[in-house]
């Protein structure tokens, strides 16, 4: 199955329009970046698929290293967040954690566009704290769109 057909078996069209509304939402306060990613399938640990969509994603190549991916595999039900250097370095410790813990309680209600919508806000508000938006020269550097 094409990963693009994944996303609209797990979301319709309208649950995709709220979760990139989440993300532009978020990114009009802050310089950070952030991305939704969706497969169907994860072999092995999610983090570490993270990581490679991560790179794969060029999110690493940000201005300030604040980017914040939500990676899912939505037939292995599995999922993580990877943050960037940049953030990672100004959140306290367990900070990801919380927000996991947040969308993976929604996620059991299967509740899962509120689940991630409820984890972007969450970033978004982080990134707006120690990363806020500068109107003179923020630009959105990468695509507010849910990859594949």
């Amino acid at each position: 199955m094409a990963d693009k057909e994944a996303i609209r078996e797990f979301f319709t069209q309208e649950q995709e329009a709220e979760i990139v509304a989440a993300i532009q939402a978020a990114e009009r306060n802050t310089s950070g970046e952030i991305r939704v990613h969706v497969e169907a399938h994860c072999k092995g640990d999610a983090f570490k698929r993270g990581l490679q969509v991560f790179k794969q994603l060029h999110m690493h190549e940000t201005q300030l290293r604040n980017g914040v991916l939500f990676y899912l595999a939505t037939k292995d039900h599995k999922f993580a967040i990877i943050g960037d250097e940049g953030i990672n370095a100004k959140v306290p410790t367990g900070f990801w954690n919380e927000i996991r813990d947040t969308m993976q309680s929604a996620f059991k209600k299967g509740q899962f566009t509120a689940g991630l919508c409820a984890g972007i806000a969450a970033s978004g508000n982080a990134l707006k704290a120690y990363f806020p938006y500068n109107e003179e020269d923020d630009v959105n550097e990468l695509p507010d769109s849910i990859s594949t």
